[in-house]
């Protein structure tokens, strides 16, 4: 393969790690958004805290991802907003939503801030609903008929109950004490649902889509494949079971967050290995739908700029603020 046909590729992966990336780091605090009406009015502010360094520069990735369909997929960008629309729109609508809540509630006067908790709560999880519906869709190469909504609405339940799993692991590694302890339990809460949905869904796919079928059952594929879904199936068992421990409690309150974090990268690694060639699945394939080598080139020399810039922003604000959330105070 020549540099020229390896450009697609390059891009290709490069919008998928922007996408993983937006998914772990917007996932735990849209997961924390959907958790505030569990807390107490105090709560609230140390969940509002925890997340208030990252929650704006975590959907740079979205921008970047977004970004390089556009310029680097213009076919593909065409096809898959036109389809994905309306969820598109309503996935905005929750984070701005979101935003406009966070920076209101912070200086909102007592008597106004449940309001603006319940904004935040609202657009956390229209946020989470619409991803996950676009996700089943795109998933689905917007395929028609009956059982592809079926399948869309399938991941738009279930991609929240993750994201308030890993939203709860955040907390139990960001909080302490009594708050800490809550946490443990939305945690415990949200991991039978959330295995539950991933495993339908997991069984699901290859119905939906014959293509994956043919990747995923095939000799001698299956017994190499096999590993991505037993490695998952361990973390998963491993994070249930410490947050039964007392270890969870102190020096590894980190862990399952860690281990939440690797059940989405190994799912990734699934999707990108149903999805190539394809940009979408069965109908555009990424040299179909990228724009022209001399294009993409200049294009690459400005993501050799700006990647690294957020990459350097992004490991120095969670550098700098590492450590247990306090309540988030304004001069």
């Amino acid at each position: 393969m020549t540099f020229d046909e390896s450009l697609p590729v390059i891009f290709m992966a490069l919008m998928g790690v922007a996408m993983l990336l937006y998914v772990i780091s917007d996932g735990y605090d849209l997961g924390v958004g959907m958790l505030l009406p569990r807390a107490t009015a105090a709560e609230k502010d140390v969940l509002i805290a925890s997340i208030g360094p990252f929650w704006d520069a975590n959907e740079t990735w979205l921008v970047l991802g977004v970004g390089i369909l556009l310029v680097a997929f213009p076919k593909a960008h065409g096809l898959v907003l036109g389809e994905l629309y309306l969820p598109v729109a309503l996935m905005l609508v929750g984070l701005t939503l979101r935003g406009v809540a966070f920076d209101f509630r912070v200086k909102a006067k007592a008597d106004h801030k449940p309001m603006w908790d319940r904004m935040f709560f609202t657009g956390s999880t229209l946020a989470a609903v619409a991803q996950g519906w676009m996700l089943g869709r795109y998933i689905s190469g917007f395929g028609e008929g009956w059982n592809y909504p079926l399948f869309a609405a399938a991941i738009a339940a279930a991609l929240p109950m993750a994201y308030v799993l890993l939203g709860a692991a955040w907390l139990v590694m960001k909080t302490e004490g009594e708050l800490q302890q809550k946490a443990i339990h939305w945690a415990k809460l949200a991991w039978g649902p959330m295995v539950v949905g991933l495993g339908l869904i997991s069984l699901a796919t290859p119905w939906i889509s014959a293509t994956v079928r043919e990747r995923w059952f095939t000799l001698p594929a299956v017994i190499a494949l096999m590993a991505i879904p037993l490695v998952t199936v361990a973390a998963l068992l491993t994070v249930r079971r410490l947050l039964d421990t007392r270890m969870v409690r102190g020096p590894l309150c980190w862990l399952p967050f860690v281990l939440l974090i690797g059940v989405f990268v190994l799912g990734f690694l699934g999707l990108a290995y149903s999805l190539y060639p394809y940009v979408v699945i069965d109908r555009l394939t990424i040299w179909q739908a990228a724009s022209s080598p001399a294009a993409l080139k200049v294009i690459l020399f400005g993501v050799c700029i700006s990647v690294p810039v957020i990459a350097a922003y992004t490991v120095f604000a969670y550098r700098v603020f590492r450590g247990k959330a306090t309540e988030l105070k304004y001069a």
